[in-house]
């Protein structure tokens, strides 16, 4: 086969790794941020993080991936990424670390200020990672300002840390807040038990309007700050991925309304999924557009790996990435059923 049909199915592969990873990652996020809204004590706290214990690490598995697929498959994205955008990567890693050191060091002692402040800690850094990546996403749609020299391998990036806070970038770094907040609540609803349980159906059904609300300025505003249209008004068919998505977050309001919580959250897994799904459908063929030059925008067809590259990286998925669902499936269902406040307080090895 031609090397552009390996460019695009890891095009395909990257954006399925995204969206796998926030469908999975994004209602641990959102547990996390909200733990201080839903938990009433101390008890409550540790069945939350035991909701999530199983699982967050694992799916961390899914960022890894998508991160080695872009730096296997596209290369030269992958270095302009991470050294361009360093700071901002690096306080994003920084907040993934000290989340998971949170939820391993808090039951460590016994002690009200030991706990409280790694109760801040699992706040702070689950919220930064839900607004971090959604603000490097809404840039990555906007463009970012680069100037590429191709030829002498020469990349100007004439952009800030601060720059990245422009008002399409928090829209989207909002956007993605209110959904893994949306995705937690319906997670703690179906993991937990009893009042909390309650708690968090409840708060799913009172965080649903904002998150239409930034959702509707989101689509209005991504069409003069970015060209993710042009590719769904070339080719209308694929105008069925965003309307998956709108008709998802309808259903989460539907079931959430009616207090089939296990429904709302199958339709919010799906609505994360498409909404990546429609980004990145709209970004084909570029993974990181210049705001500034459009000859500068790297695309699946200039950045990527040579064609044995990517290859051999098709055969290596086609082996690992099954055992790796078979993995998180069987997971999944080890630990399915909800955790009770019993669960924690009568075991000495729950976190």
């Amino acid at each position: 086969m031609d090397v552009s049909v390996f460019q695009i199915i890891w095009f395909v592969l990257w954006g399925v790794l995204w969206a796998v990873y926030f469908m999975l990652d994004g209602f641990v996020l959102g547990t996390g941020f909200l733990a201080g809204v839903l938990a009433k004590n101390d008890t409550e706290k540790r069945v939350l993080i035991n909701a999530v214990g199983p699982v967050w690490d694992g799916n961390e598995v899914w960022l890894i991936t998508a991160g080695g697929a872009t730096f296997a498959a596209f290369p030269t994205t992958y270095a302009l990424m991470f050294s361009n955008l360093y700071s901002a990567l690096l306080l994003l890693l920084f907040a993934l670390i000290v989340r998971g050191v949170s939820f391993e060091f808090r039951g460590k002692l016994e002690s009200t200020s030991w706990k409280g402040a790694w109760d801040k800690a699992i706040i702070v850094s689950s919220f930064l990672p839900a607004l971090l990546f959604g603000v490097a996403f809404g840039n990555i749609f906007k463009g970012i300002p680069m100037r590429n020299d191709f030829a002498a391998l020469s990349f100007a990036y004439d952009g800030t840390l601060i720059g990245l806070l422009n008002p399409y970038g928090l829209v989207t770094g909002v956007l993605f807040v209110l959904l893994f907040a949306v995705h937690g609540s319906l997670y703690a609803a179906i993991k937990t038990t009893g009042d909390l349980s309650k708690r968090g159906a409840a708060l799913a059904d009172k965080l649903w309007l904002p998150l239409l609300v930034v959702a509707v300025v989101f689509l209005g505003y991504t069409y003069p700050a970015t060209k993710l249209y042009d590719n769904f008004l070339k080719a209308p068919v694929l105008l069925i991925i965003p309307v998956i998505a709108v008709a998802s977050l309808l259903l989460v309001k539907l079931f959430t309304a009616k207090g089939e919580c296990y429904k709302a959250f199958t339709f919010s897994c799906l609505t994360i999924v498409f909404v990546v799904f429609t980004g990145v459908t709209g970004l084909f063929p570029n993974l990181i557009p210049s705001s500034i030059d459009p000859a500068s925008n790297l695309t699946i067809f200039n950045s990527s790996s040579s064609l044995l590259t990517l290859q051999i990286m098709t055969v290596v998925a086609l082996i690992c990435v099954p055992i790796v669902i078979a993995y998180k499936i069987w997971v999944y269902r080890l630990f399915r059923a909800p955790v009770s406040n019993e669960d924690v307080l009568g075991s000495h090895e729950a976190y």
